[in-house]
């Protein structure tokens, strides 16, 4: 499994790190992981990968203004390089529930955008069972791939 993540406060960095180890621990399953930064170098993606976004905006209500994504482009201009999207299997988000509407929109623009799923959420660091479910849908996912345009 490969996961490609941005991480801003640390959280998605967090969880991604520790869903790798949980994989390895319970499944002998290997998780490659890859952060991408502002200056990151883009390649061109040839396997498939779930993308991990957190959700950063600008202000408003995320219904009908302040749904501006901030600080995570780097994740969309990665996903836009040379059709990298094509090659991602789904989107998992991540956000703080207080923001309601706001919850997890970067990822749900990022599925809508690029016409690939939103699998999943967790909150801020996510719990055990939030690492336990994500891996699940993640290995379902791998066993079921969307159909796609390859």
């Amino acid at each position: 499994m490969n996961i490609f993540y941005i991480s801003i406060s640390g959280n998605t960095r967090s969880f991604v790190q520790r869903l790798a180890t949980y994989a390895t621990d319970k499944y002998n399953t290997q998780i490659n992981i890859k952060e991408l930064h502002e200056n990151s170098v883009f390649e061109d993606e040839h396997a498939p990968f779930f993308t991990f976004v957190p959700t950063y905006l600008d202000g408003g209500n995320g219904v009908d203004n302040g749904d501006t994504e901030i600080l995570t482009e780097t994740m969309r201009e990665y996903l836009e390089y040379h059709g990298n999207y094509r090659y991602c299997l789904g989107v998992v988000g991540s956000g703080n529930k207080n923001f309601n509407h706001q919850y997890c929109l970067t990822a749900k623009q990022y599925a809508q955008k690029f016409g690939f799923p939103f699998l999943a959420d967790y909150e801020l660091r996510g719990t055990q069972e939030d690492l336990e479910r994500v891996y699940t849908v993640m290995a379902e996912t791998i066993k079921n791939p969307p159909v796609s345009d390859l």
